[in-house]
């Protein structure tokens, strides 16, 4: 605790020495991170605001805390269950693929190792490279988010000599300062604490753990409102000077997706009040799930004040509400079991989902696929399907597999095994090989059947075409559009990992080569379009043809390269080129931002 006392003999000791302390400081960067949207923008030149009235790394165990919890729910005692085996059993595998899966691998090591350089070089101790400029960005804290996401991945792929530097820079990072003046709790959780907790199960490095202790007691300070719900965009200097209390309007995200990271850090330390915080939020979803607008799932927008999570209309599994139901079977394999309202929450959430928000789309192969989209719950007609696609909800077709596994219901395998095909066919069908941020497609009305209807796709394309130009030249020219995509209301590519990931996991439960294939596609059209002369840029639009890029010369690169790009699209391409064994999914359970857990194991 930061007793009066301590307090009166900072400032003594300060006017002593002749300081001037200044707690705040106005002149930081305006924070335009959205969690969603790529933090580029955000300026190369941060002013920190500082937190710490003394030397040394702040710590802020040491703030008064407001609103302590009254009792605290201790970590499950039980002993794990033998829960289902995930992964697939590899057979011996011949010496062609062997060669062949090691080059593909060595492939993708040699790119981890070409961007770790740039940032290192160009970015060291900063958030994020800029890959064209080779400017800095700071998004994050200027809390060094790009080395920290990576340092599983150092020792992952045998950079042992650059693991043990980067670290060593890490325990330099002072929370006691920043780059931002609202820190966003949910990314700091998923990269940082993510970052150091991975690390120390990976190396058992205790540096490691001590650093993710520091980031736990600055990320538990947010939860120091009246309800002990989190304060899921938090102003560092308000925790200093006055009370804070939860916000009316929060993504359900942010609210939702402390789970893994809290319980793995008590399991680690043997302290229960990080578990306690996120239990607290778990039983919240649990009580409300069958009180929404579409009851099992929860809508985008909740209130975290009151708190509420039943008045919004428009639920997904894409965009701002995506790790919520992520994490709950990956919770149900971190605990190994012993906590039953995982499955229920995995259950209700995932048969709202299936009935309201996943669709089969028409395409012109008619291939068995399906694609996550979302719906808006209307008290007259019931819930209407949004029939949209995100790059970013390509995790789905990984989680809906990987609980079929975990929870034993094959029929979510099936299902993850179509969402993920679906996410493969989408990267094939654009010109350069890669799958666009946003798009829309026709849903079938029948799942089991759905032939290609060529004047139902144009009618659906028209809507969105400009008056006066003939069908064909705006699909050619303005819209760009291949057969099977209504609209592509978002064009981007920005180094997303969440397709990759879904094809790990497919490929280690299934052991299917065409995943393996799938990835090297995917791997090959990546780089092909993002290399910069530094590493490898996010991209503005990705319907264009190269033949059109190189004839109207035409530049599709952003100067933005997310931490991300490092920590997961690079590992999850690493990994499906490994050998099965190594970070097994039956001992190993990955967070949000693809940082691997040790699980909690039946001997």
């Amino acid at each position: 605790m930061f007793s009066v006392q301590r307090y009166v003999l900072y400032l003594a000791l300060a006017a002593c020495a002749l300081f001037t302390i200044s707690y705040f400081r106005t002149d930081f960067l305006s924070s335009r991170y959205n969690a969603h949207i790529s933090a580029g923008q955000l300026g190369s030149k941060p002013q920190h605001l500082a937190v710490n009235p003394g030397g040394g790394p702040f710590q802020w165990r040491t703030v008064l805390t407001n609103y302590p919890a009254k009792s605290l729910t201790p970590l499950p005692t039980a002993k794990p269950l033998k829960l289902p085996k995930v992964q697939h059993e590899f057979l011996p595998e011949t010496q062609e693929h062997a060669s062949k899966r090691k080059e593909r691998q060595a492939a993708v090591r040699s790119t981890f190792e070409r961007s770790w350089k740039a940032y290192r070089q160009h970015a060291w101790m900063h958030d994020e490279l800029a890959p064209i400029s080779g400017s800095t960005k700071d998004g994050f804290g200027g809390w060094a988010a790009s080395l920290v996401d990576n340092l599983d991945n150092l020792w992952i792929m045998g950079f042992k000599t650059e693991f043990e530097s980067a670290l060593s820079a890490a325990m330099s990072i002072d929370l006691g300062s920043a780059t931002i003046d609202s820190v966003n709790v949910f990314e700091t959780t998923i990269r940082h604490l993510g970052g150091f907790l991975s690390a120390y199960d990976l190396s058992e490095d205790e540096r490691c753990l001590h650093k993710a202790i520091e980031f736990g007691d600055m990320l538990y300070k947010a939860f120091d409102t009246p309800n002990r719900m989190p304060v899921t965009r938090w102003r560092l200097q308000d925790a200093m000077t006055s009370r804070s209390i939860a916000d009316n309007v929060v993504l359900v995200a942010e609210l939702g997706s402390f789970t893994m990271e809290f319980t793995r850090l008590s399991m680690l330390t043997g302290d229960p009040k990080w578990y306690d915080a996120v239990d607290r939020i778990t039983r919240l979803f649990a009580e409300q799930q069958s009180r929404t607008h579409l009851p099992g799932m929860w809508p985008v927008v909740v209130d975290a004040r009151t708190p509420d999570l039943t008045k919004d209309t428009w639920f997904t599994l894409g965009a701002m509400a995506d790790s919520v139901y992520e994490y709950f079977p990956k919770m149900q394999g971190l605990l190994g079991g012993v906590e039953a309202v995982y499955r229920k929450l995995y259950e209700g959430s995932m048969a709202a989902a299936i009935k309201h928000t996943l669709y089969r789309p028409m395409v012109p192969d008619e291939a068995d696929i399906l694609i996550a989209g979302g719906a808006r719950a209307q008290a007259s007609t019931g819930p209407v399907l949004d029939a949209r696609g995100e790059h970013l909800v390509c995790f789905a077709g990984g989680m809906f597999a990987l609980g079929g596994k975990i929870f034993d219901m094959p029929e979510h395998v099936e299902i993850g095994r179509k969402l993920t095909d679906g996410c493969i066919w989408s990267y094939r069908a654009l010109p350069l090989g890669v799958m666009p941020e946003v798009f829309q497609m026709i849903p079938c009305e029948d799942r089991a059947s759905c032939k290609w209807n060529e004047t139902m796709w144009r009618e659906e394309v028209s809507k969105h075409q400009p008056m006066g130009m003939p069908f064909d030249r705006y699909i050619k020219e303005h819209a760009r559009l291949p057969k099977g995509f209504a609209q592509i209301s978002d064009p981007r590519y920005i180094l997303r990992p969440e397709a990759i990931e879904s094809v790990f996991i497919l490929y280690r439960i299934t052991g299917e080569q065409k995943y393996q294939d799938a990835a090297w596609d995917m791997f090959t059209a990546i780089i092909k379009s993002s290399e910069t002369k530094l590493a490898n840029a996010a991209l503005a639009d990705i319907t264009y043809t190269q033949e059109q890029l190189d004839r109207d010369n035409v530049n599709i690169k952003m100067d933005s390269m997310e931490s991300f790009w490092m920590a997961e699209t690079l590992k999850y391409f690493y990994l499906i080129f490994s050998d099965s064994s190594v970070v097994s999914l039956d001992e190993w359970v990955f967070n949000t931002e693809a940082h691997p857990f040790r699980r909690n194991v039946a001997l």
